[in-house]
């Protein structure tokens, strides 16, 4: 999925991408300590927190020694935690204090270092994993806390702007947090017209937008209704009295997603059509619409997002009946379902067929035949040690408990073998090959850069899959709005398919990512890319002089941001409310303004 990147934020309001695997890092250590230990997330990324161990150079005192023992842990063990540990901090000994539990560590083995391993990006930076650091910017977070007044002056007016629209839509009619929420969705620079769509907007998608059963129509084979019904209905005032069931926007429902399994979605290549819909008449295309987040968003952003894009249901699919990585998404589109194609050369199912080397060092007591979600960061080289020390101290094979320890890290990290006793994280070009990219396709920047950028794209050959039934309903090419482009997952999609872009409007916040995309463009198309920075920026009118520019979009592509919707990292799960999932509302503001203006003209 492609994920919007900040170029200016605080590291800690992010958290990687890690939606398919939401099982705790560390082991719990027996004791009265074991749940203060166990709380802390040491999956988070980003600055070290680490604080002095309390005992300096001269030793380990008597008092912090008992602290440890008091919680469950042998003296002997602590002690040799200390001495392997250095001056590595609290949060590195207790992690190795629980990695020596989880094991079994005899304090008279392992006498190679093992001090704690926190989640890395790749070596060469340690920029935090999903995020793009300006270098000046960088440069101010090391200053430590700044008295600047000009900020707080800054600040100070930009509450007083929003203060300002707020009061305006209540004075409109509408409650003060559904104002304030608009605000939010739409950014303070917004126009009280934007406001107020935004809101109606919200109403309309309680209300439902199936009205009635004369607004549907079948578009199995990509038929088109001229005219939207819900134009007919006359907008309504929060203070009305007959608003209808909007239910809860927040999306903050932590109530779990019912999700199919097998997650196969409405088909799969050469496998009949599972499901048959029909879509509500404001929703069949074209335009085309093609949108996409996490599966493991909870149950509540989903009904938001389906209800804000016409009442169409998901179509759950785990990518790892497309290639060797599992990719849990959920698609919501107005596609047609019938006449899918799966892209050419058909790409491995297995580790063993896509790395064939693998398979001499794969141990008998690893059954993983696939990886896991493809995520933004990668295993640190302390754990790569770690694992492999474990490993050479133990028998052959190792016992159960070393065992598990080892593929609880493989199965988390997406460790793969290679050699004896060996594993390491997969390599960026080894990525762009499970993901479906060209090779080299994000090779020329930094390794932290790449691996940022790969995580958070889409399954190429997942979404190709979706994508091809347009192939033979635009012979003559597409012009495509991209949004949330990454690296350019849909237009590479489109590539592959064989489906020419004449144009394509793209939408991404990192810089990074503009630069991929832009180099694949100049070295394999031949139509125009128009490039914006931001979806915040794309007013309606800026989108009707593109459309009359162009003559219009076929197809709207995106997926926004799901920093806020899942992960490991428990923090800043605001659902669609948060900083940048709430990007997902200008995705549902962009789509209604095209087929609006579209309809229109």
């Amino acid at each position: 999925m492609v994920h919007w990147v900040s170029d200016n934020e605080d590291s800690d309001k992010f958290e990687w991408d890690s939606d398919d695997d939401d099982e705790e890092v560390g082991f719990n250590a027996a004791g009265a300590g074991s749940s203060a230990l166990a709380s802390r997330n040491i999956d988070v990324p980003g600055p070290s927190t680490r604080v002095a161990n309390g005992y300096g150079k001269a030793g380990p005192s008597a008092s912090s020694v008992q602290e440890y023992v008091a919680m469950g842990f042998p003296e002997e063990m602590v002690l040799k935690a200390m001495k392997d540990n250095g001056d590595d901090g609290v949060e590195s000994l207790v992690e190795l204090l629980l990695t020596y539990k989880a094991i079994g560590n005899d304090p008279s083995v392992n006498n190679g270092s093992t001090s704690g391993c926190a989640p890395q990006a790749a070596e060469d930076s340690d920029d935090d994993i999903l995020e793009n650091w300006d270098t000046d910017d960088a440069g101010e977070r090391n200053k430590g806390p700044a008295f600047d007044e000009s900020g707080d002056e800054d600040f100070l007016h930009e509450m007083s702007r929003k203060d300002e629209k707020v009061e305006s839509l209540v004075k409109m009619g509408f409650p003060e947090d559904e104002a304030a929420m608009a605000v939010t969705r739409c950014g303070q620079d917004a126009s009280i017209d934007v406001l107020f769509d935004s809101i109606y907007a919200s109403q309309t998608a309680g209300d439902g937008y199936y009205g009635n059963s004369s607004d549907h129509e079948d578009n199995s084979y990509g038929g088109r209704k001229k005219g939207r019904p819900g134009n007919t209905r006359k907008r309504k005032r929060f203070g009305d009295e007959a608003q209808g069931s909007r239910g809860s926007l927040d999306g903050i429902n932590d109530e779990p997603m019912p999700l199919p399994n097998p997650m196969i979605g409405f088909n799969l290549p050469n496998g009949p059509t599972s499901v048959y819909r029909s879509l509500p008449g404001q929703a069949i295309g074209p335009p085309y619409f093609y949108y996409e987040n996490v599966a493991l968003a909870p149950k509540g952003v989903w009904t938001t997002i389906s209800r804000f894009l016409y009442d169409i249901q998901p179509e759950f699919v785990d990518s790892k009946f497309f290639c060797a990585a599992a990719r849990k998404r959920g698609y919501i589109h107005n596609l047609p379902l019938v006449n899918r194609s799966a892209l050419r050369p058909i790409p491995p199912k297995t580790i063993f067929e896509a790395f064939p080397r693998t398979k001499k060092w794969w141990p008998s007591w690893d059954p993983r035949r696939q990886f896991n979600c493809l995520q933004t960061c990668v295993a640190s080289a302390k754990l790569l040690e770690r694992i492999r020390l474990a490993l050479t101290n133990s028998e052959d094979p190792p016992p159960q408990r070393v065992q598990k320890y080892v593929l609880e890290e493989c199965r988390k990290w997406n460790l793969a073998w290679v050699g004896l006793n060996k594993v390491a994280p997969l390599e960026p070009d080894e990525m762009e090959f499970l993901l479906g990219f060209p090779k080299d396709h994000t090779r020329g920047i930094s390794r932290t850069e790449r691996y940022r950028s790969l995580g958070n794209s889409f399954q190429v050959d997942t979404v190709a899959y979706h994508l091809s039934v347009l192939r033979d309903m635009f012979p003559h090419g597409m012009n495509v709005l991209s949004l949330f482009s990454g690296i350019g997952g849909a237009e590479v999609a489109l590539h592959r398919l064989g489906i020419r872009m004449n144009n394509v409007i793209s939408v991404e916040k990192s810089e990074v990512n503009r630069t991929i995309l832009k180099s694949w463009w100049d070295q394999t198309q031949t139509g125009t890319l128009i490039e914006i920075t931001d979806v915040q920026t794309l007013t309606s009118e800026k989108i009707e002089s593109y459309i009359r520019r162009i003559g219009g979009f076929d197809l709207v592509i995106g997926g926004s941001p799901c920093n806020n919707l899942a992960g490991s990292n428990r923090h800043h799960r605001d659902g669609l409310e948060g900083e940048h999932s709430a990007l997902f509302y200008h995705y549902f503001r962009i789509l209604d303004s095209v087929k609006s203006i579209m309809e229109r003209l």
